[in-house]
């Protein structure tokens, strides 16, 4: 194993009606002016913005919104966030959503709180020296942005989808109300589900070191979300289900489930943001269909990892070979992806990209992770190319 600090310092609020303490905990985080920043029309609908307005309103605390967040959040969204926090002088901001309004409402904070392009975080040309203090109140259980030090942010015109992370914007609280997430779409919801559980396999095939116990509690975590995405699939409506995929949504990236790692593959993550960034996928469906080309193609390099993984997750009886098992143990987890529409490969996902585009895709990639990424087999390139190749599924 690998020695490790571990760093969760998010408040979490957990359970029904606990979007009624959003006041209470803005204020004790001292704020004196808040951004309300958020997606679409949602969190109007549901009366949930009109209840935290009450709510902040009954702590005398004052604020200013921006809504517009889509999935894949966009630069162009950061930068007006940005400006209207300077004008405003706003000093704590609020994300009411899921993954991509925690993300953006994470940019704007960078980029509040330090000089310049907040772009050049995303580009790894500079680090951040701080971030405004940001609140969540969750309503897709999917990302872990609640409690990471992850962001991801889209440049449009460059069709470039990038990450940074920093202890720095982690969330000072985080609101989970499972009932806020009974009105999403099964397919955003299957969507979520899956973006979890690859949170916690590229945590867990790693060619470095591991821990017995954080093994442990990753296999757990991925039995759990795939037990209870299956009831979701027949029985949207069911809280404790809810419940369940939305604290494992958290630890799966709050870098639990990653102590005593090397850090991590997070290849199938790379590879999918430069397909959610050309073609602006579902960030969870476009993690499905990539998954299954990568496993196979690392295969190899990761074999006793993959064998544990069939055995201890996806309940492949012993014996054969370790390879047999770990190719059994990949099948069954697509077949679990199909279980609840996901898909397993970029013809199911709707996008044909040309040899130029893969290509384009795989360079990308390699540049924006500084030339090599993974764990389970260190990639290059040549080999980014050919797992793009694999998955059109033709």
């Amino acid at each position: 194993m690998f020695g490790f600090q571990y760093y969760a310092p998010t408040r979490v609020v957990f359970g029904k009606g606990t979007e009624g303490k959003v006041g209470e905990l803005v204020a004790s985080a001292h704020c004196k002016k808040a951004l309300l920043h958020y997606g679409g029309g949602s969190v109007l609908r549901s009366g949930l913005l009109a209840r935290i307005k009450s709510s902040l309103g009954e702590q005398g605390i004052s604020f200013v919104e921006l809504g517009g967040v889509v999935p894949n959040p966009r630069l162009s969204l950061v930068y007006q966030g940005i400006e209207l926090c300077k004008k405003e002088q706003v000093d704590f901001i609020l994300a009411i959503g899921g993954g991509s309004v925690i993300d953006s409402a994470k940019a704007i904070g960078y980029g509040v709180a330090n000089e310049g392009d907040v772009w050049d975080f995303y580009e790894h040309s500079r680090s951040a020296n701080g971030c405004l203090p940001i609140g969540v109140v969750l309503t897709i259980a999917a990302a872990g942005s609640e409690m990471s030090g992850s962001s991801v942010i889209t440049k449009e015109d460059q069709k470039a989808k990038r990450s940074y992370k920093s202890d720095f914007c982690r969330p000072v609280f985080a609101i989970m109300d499972p009932e806020l997430t009974m009105t999403l779409p099964a397919y955003q919801t299957a969507c979520g589900c899956t973006d979890i559980l690859m949170h916690t396999m590229e945590r867990y095939f790693t060619n470095g070191g591991n821990m017995e116990l954080t093994d442990a509690i990753a296999e757990g975590l991925m039995h759990t979300v795939m037990e209870q995405a299956i009831i979701l699939r027949d029985d949207p409506q069911n809280y404790n289900a809810r419940a369940e995929v939305m604290w494992a949504g958290s630890l799966s990236h709050n870098g639990l489930t990653g102590c005593g790692t090397d850090g991590g593959d997070f290849a199938t993550h790379g590879l999918e943001h430069e397909m959610g960034g050309m073609f602006d996928v579902a960030h969870g469906a476009g993690l499905a269909a990539i998954w299954g080309s990568w496993a196979r193609y690392v295969l190899e390099s990761c074999t006793p990892r993959f064998a544990r993984f069939a055995r201890k997750v996806m309940g492949i009886a012993d014996g054969g070979t370790e390879k047999e098992a770990a190719l059994e143990g990949i099948a069954a987890m697509e077949e679990f992806f199909r279980s609840i529409k996901m898909p397993t490969n970029m013809k199911e996902l709707g996008i044909a990209p040309s040899e130029e585009e893969l290509r384009t895709m795989a360079h990308m990639c390699s540049v924006a992770a500084g030339g090599k990424k993974g764990s389970a087999k260190v990639l290059e390139e040549g080999d980014m190319l050919e797992i793009y190749r694999m998955a059109l599924g033709e």
